[in-house]
């Protein structure tokens, strides 16, 4: 890739920290923002502060990296969240909205970047330490105004004392004392009456404020927008588990010249109690996400935090992760709970996504997504215990014919569910662009069944099939169906049963699959391999991704 000039220059302005005295003042704002770039790209954490503290412009958006563009470095994170803090008192800094969405990466990767958890504590800490230090400076500006209306009041006593020692005692003193008497009680008049004056301009301003934002809507927004101690607004996506929950707290609730702000947020290992603490905590109108994961929350436990996520206009994404739904268990008031948990969704006005990992409700996909409003556009099931009853009703739903990602992985496919998928895929032909059938036991017979349904997906840009028992014959089969459909860039494809060491079971699961070592001898991958490639290159497809490699497969790497 080739850098502009001005990225160029820019690495090299920043590349020697001695120099920042020279162009820090003088260089235009224009050129601020590939300044910064460049600092974080070349992981100069001085040049970060320096640049940030004295920011020109009202927003700074750090997060949302580009594809392919590595996460700046945690140095140069908690230097750009310090240079917030200093630029609060320095006047150049005209920054009123940092925007943080989307900068933090997975703990510990290449490069010493920032994870989610981590980012999130510096950002709590953030905010309640310059919650703190305005008020040791408010105390300190007091104590220095206290100070000089003593030393006034002081002074006119000297004055006082002064004057009445040169008169006489009688009318002439008395009239002094009377004059000086009538002017104390004017100037205090006054200082009432302006401290009235703005006591009333408040009261305006605030109700003004008021009124502004309940006819954008809601009161949680209109009391944050009548905080006048805000300074700077802080967008992030939080990560709270027990170990941060307590600090996330503090700065949600804190009043300061620095307001969090989330746009994702994902929970981790708290009790339905905390979770609801957590969401009255949060602006109505900036949530876009919730991610709950590894909660036991019980189908009573999300039936209760459903009218709460109802009350955020703005969300459209909602993951569950292994938060212990299971109903299949014969309890009381079950039933009951999950009607009330069918209607609470059905409340998410604005829900496009919906991720449900591992909750196990086989039997029951109808009455969850029967109640949504609106068609979704993505639809994650991994692990569901899916029934052929399930996929029929998902073939014939208003969701087939609007969504764009579909994970079914891990859910055991049979003879019975094979007509329903092949109607799911041809309902959702015009518009799905990532599929998921991974570890779903397909065949040889199966996938041949499927792979014309399957190549009418005219926009499938990911496809995986990986961890299903299919023989070299049937990987052929369907790398051959691959290179004929123009718009697929991805495909995660399992490794053919020849490929295992003796032993294995006539049909294995994904479990065993998984779990079962591959043949040793080198030959054996090199003549899978060696066969594939000549499908692809007899076909001149150069764009097609081939892989089998589970732990690097990201399917989000497909430019949308």
């Amino acid at each position: 890739m080739v850098l502009p000039l001005v990225n160029l220059c820019a690495k090299e302005v920043v590349s020697d920290h001695s120099s920042s005295p020279g162009w820090l003042g003088c260089v235009p704002r224009e050129l601020y923002r590939p300044l910064l770039e460049a600092a974080f790209t070349n992981c100069r954490p001085l040049a970060v502060g320096e640049l940030v503290q004295r920011w020109p412009e009202r927003t700074l958006r750090a997060g949302g990296r580009r594809q392919g563009q590595s996460p700046p470095n945690r140095l140069c994170v908690q230097a750009l969240l310090l240079a917030v803090v200093r630029g609060l008192s320095d006047k150049r800094c005209a920054l009123q909205v940092l925007d943080l969405c989307g900068l933090q990466c997975e703990e510990g990767g290449v490069g010493d970047p920032m994870g989610g958890w981590s980012l999130t504590v510096a950002l709590s800490t953030m905010v309640v330490q310059a919650r703190a230090a305005a008020q040791k400076a408010l105390g300190r500006e007091g104590e220095r105004e206290r100070k000089r209306v003593l030393a006034m009041e002081r002074e006119r006593d000297v004055v006082k004392r002064e004057r009445g020692g040169g008169l006489e005692e009688g009318e002439g003193g008395g009239l002094l004392v009377e004059s000086v008497r009538k002017e104390k009680e004017e100037t205090s008049g006054c200082l009432r009456e302006d401290q009235q004056v703005k006591g009333v301009r408040r009261r305006m301003e605030m109700e003004r404020r008021k009124e502004s934002a309940a006819v954008a809507g809601g009161k949680g927004e209109a009391d944050s927008e009548v905080d006048s101690e805000v300074v700077v607004c802080v967008r992030a996506d939080l990560f709270v588990n027990a170990r941060s929950w307590e600090r996330v707290r503090a700065a949600l609730g804190t009043t300061g010249p620095l307001k969090l702000q989330c746009r994702y947020v994902r929970v981790e290992e708290l009790s339905v109690s905390s979770i609801g603490s957590l969401l009255d905590l949060l602006p109505r109108h900036v949530l876009l996400g919730v991610d709950i994961r590894y909660s036991c929350l019980g189908v009573a436990g999300l039936a209760l935090l459903l009218p709460q996520l109802s009350m955020f206009p703005m969300l459209s994404s909602l993951r569950l992760h292994y938060c212990n739904l299971d109903i299949r268990r014969d309890m009381a008031g079950q039933e009951g709970a999950m009607k009330d948990m069918s209607q609470g969704l059905g409340k998410l006005s604005q829900l496009r996504r919906l991720s449900l990992t591992a909750l196990r409700l086989p039997g029951h996909l109808r009455m969850l997504l029967s109640s949504f409003p609106q068609p979704l556009e993505v639809l994650e099931l991994p692990y569901l215990s899916l029934t052929p009853a399930d996929l029929s009703y998902l073939s014939c739903s208003p969701h087939a014919s609007s969504l764009q990602q579909l994970d079914l992985s891990e859910n055991r496919l049979d003879e019975l569910a094979l007509p329903s998928m092949r109607r799911l895929l041809s309902q959702a032909s015009s518009c799905l662009m990532q599929l998921s059938l991974s570890g779903c036991g397909l065949t040889d017979g199966m996938l041949a069944a499927m792979l014309p349904s399957l190549s009418c997906c005219r926009g499938l840009k990911s496809l995986g099939l990986a961890l299903n028992p299919l023989s070299l014959a049937g990987l052929l089969d369907l790398v051959r169906t691959a290179v004929r459909m123009p718009s697929l860039r991805q495909l995660l494809y399992p490794n053919p049963l020849e490929d295992y060491q003796p032993g294995l079971p006539p049909m294995p699961s994904s479990a065993q699959l998984l779990d079962w070592p591959l043949d040793e001898l080198v030959e054996v991958h090199e003549a899978t391999s060696l066969q594939l490639d000549r499908v692809v290159m007899e076909s001149g497809r150069s764009d097609l991704l081939l892989t089998c490699d589970l732990l690097n497969y990201n399917k989000d790497l497909v430019e949308q």
